[in-house]
């Protein structure tokens, strides 16, 4: 029997994204406002994540959540200028609510999506800022960004999402509940990536798909870990590398493919 899976922010860019692979190996079900388009009735779950008596019933039986909803974010209307009202209400009570309510439904893993915004301060300094300019030299050795790395926000959206980051450990430990935060690199509607910046930070449809289903896959006693999910670019500078070593991520695509 295929697991059950519950997706929070399904109509979304990365949910978009994802959907096809994760239709082809679990039975998936959406939690949204107004519903996703294309999916059965009975798997279209309708509740506001702002409001946890609204979302509950949307948990019962199900085996791995997959919390995408927020607001900002380089896909959302208003980018990474979102207002601290819209982002207080959806990235911080919801994610609390959807955490919350699955721990009270017995839910075994929960895969969080952060995003790389989390480390994007790096990118104001040298090296990293050559790389975003576009001004590459390929002898010069590029220093990776790693989970253990200090944060480096410059957005309230990605103050919320290192926020979900540190409930998702606290639940972990004290409630024995996996929790899987995944930083998500450039993942464009089109699936290719832009110019500049997008060819560091790009993460194609088809690496995301294989990282989130390694996370719903990954041994369950993997209680919290923080991955880049990020493709095999040529210049990029976040690390992949400690998801291969956890949980068998391996990217096939790069940036430079798409260039071709």
């Amino acid at each position: 029997m295929k697991k059950k899976i519950l997706i929070t922010g399904l109509s979304g860019a990365v949910g978009q994204a994802i959907k096809p692979s994760l239709e082809k190996k679990y039975n998936v079900h959406s939690l949204s406002r107004n519903g996703t388009k294309n999916l059965d009735s009975k798997k279209n779950h309708i509740g506001d994540i702002r409001y946890i008596n609204s979302i509950s019933k949307a948990f019962n039986n199900i085996h791995t959540v997959i919390h995408l909803a927020a607001d900002g974010g380089v896909n959302s209307p208003e980018g990474m200028k979102a207002e601290w009202n819209s982002i207080l209400g959806s990235n911080i009570v919801g994610t609390y609510n959807v955490f919350e309510t699955s721990v009270k439904n017995g839910i075994k893993r929960i895969i969080y999506a952060s995003s790389g915004s989390t480390i994007m301060g790096y990118e104001n300094e040298h090296p990293y800022s050559n790389l975003i300019e576009g001004k590459i030299d390929d002898k010069s050795p590029i220093p990776i960004i790693t989970h253990k790395s200090e944060p480096r926000p410059t957005s309230h959206y990605a103050v919320s999402k290192l926020f979900g980051e540190d409930l998702a450990r606290m639940y972990s430990y004290k409630y024995n509940i996996s929790i899987i935060c995944i930083r998500i690199g450039g993942c464009s509607k089109d699936g290719k990536p832009g110019n500049g910046r997008g060819q560091s930070v790009f993460v194609s449809h088809k690496d995301l798909s294989q990282m989130i289903i390694k996370s719903i896959e990954a041994p369950s006693n993997l209680l919290f870990d923080i991955f880049f999910a990020i493709s095999n670019n040529k210049f990029s500078y976040r690390d992949w590398k400690h998801a291969n070593n956890q949980i068998g991520y391996q990217p096939t695509e790069s940036a430079e493919k798409f260039n071709l």
